[in-house]
């Protein structure tokens, strides 16, 4: 009934109504707020309408605090080439997919610039907050969490190999396997080098690793399956331990930095 209620009214909107749709809601430091970028939110990260707004007051104080932040086009450059590298293609051809995709090219450039600042606030005014952790207190989040450090007992793996990385690399780019060798294996993580053990882990199912350089050739690994699964001891799952432990650390560091600006905000609530 309120649906055909709703039907019904929007025959009768005014003008002015339909600017009230689009009304400011809320202020943070003189930054609008619309209730439709509240309601936005909402059905894209799929929260409820309070998380909705706290999301984008966040947004808001996160830009206030990175306005004297810059980032040159020459460094935008050298990051999209970078990306461009770890994706196996050209700039060109980044470019051509994006165009594809529907995303203009300055589109592009804007989301880099957005998130290498968002890069350099994090580190020049959160992450000096985080104080390195002891052995103890990893040991205690190794304990605490330890399903999180299962990992496959052998991974399914097909070695492509070539006598030069540029095979490789047009090999990954066009799919074309003249001139590379190929060898499907299983291969036991008892035992294999950490720095091995760590990028294949960290493969997804179907994905090739980057490029190695294994002397006498250049080699490739496609992950094609993990199997079973068993703890890693302390020692082995160090490093990870470590990386999430510092994860969840700058996650919580960021929230008190933005709860303690939220506090000495100017936020006015116009509209609920």
């Amino acid at each position: 009934m309120n649906r055909l209620i709703l039907l019904g009214l929007l025959t009768f909107l005014t003008f002015a109504q339909a600017k009230i749709v689009d009304a400011v809601a809320i202020t943070v430091n003189g930054q609008a707020i619309t209730t439709s970028e509240i309601r936005r939110v909402q059905e894209k990260a799929g929260v409820p309408k309070q998380e909705a707004i706290d999301l984008l007051i966040q947004d808001r104080l996160q830009k206030a605090a990175m306005k004297n932040i810059k980032i040159s086009e020459e460094t935008i450059d050298a990051k999209i080439t970078q990306i461009a590298n770890l994706n196996n293609i050209s700039v060109p051809k980044m470019q051509k997919l994006l165009k594809q995709q529907g995303t203009p090219w300055s589109k592009y450039r804007e989301s880099i610039r957005q998130a290498m600042k968002k890069e350099r606030f994090f580190r020049e005014k959160v992450s000096k907050t985080i104080l390195p952790p002891s052995e103890g207190q990893l040991k205690l989040y190794y304990e605490n969490h330890k399903e999180a450090f299962m990992m496959p007992s052998s991974l399914n793996l097909t070695e492509y190999s070539a006598h030069s990385e540029k095979a490789l690399q047009n090999f990954l780019r066009t799919g074309k396997s003249k001139g590379i060798r190929s060898i499907t294996q299983t291969k036991k993580t008892k035992g294999m080098n950490p720095a091995m053990l760590s990028m294949l882990l960290s493969t997804p199912d179907g994905r090739f690793t980057k490029p190695i350089n294994a002397g006498d050739r250049w080699v490739v690994y496609q992950v094609k399956g993990k199997n079973g699964a068993k703890l890693m001891s302390f020692e082995e799952a160090k490093n990870a331990v470590a990386g999430r432990w510092r994860q969840e650390q700058q996650a919580q560091a960021l929230k008190d930095y933005f709860s303690k600006m939220k506090t000495q905000a100017d936020i006015k609530i116009l509209r609920k």
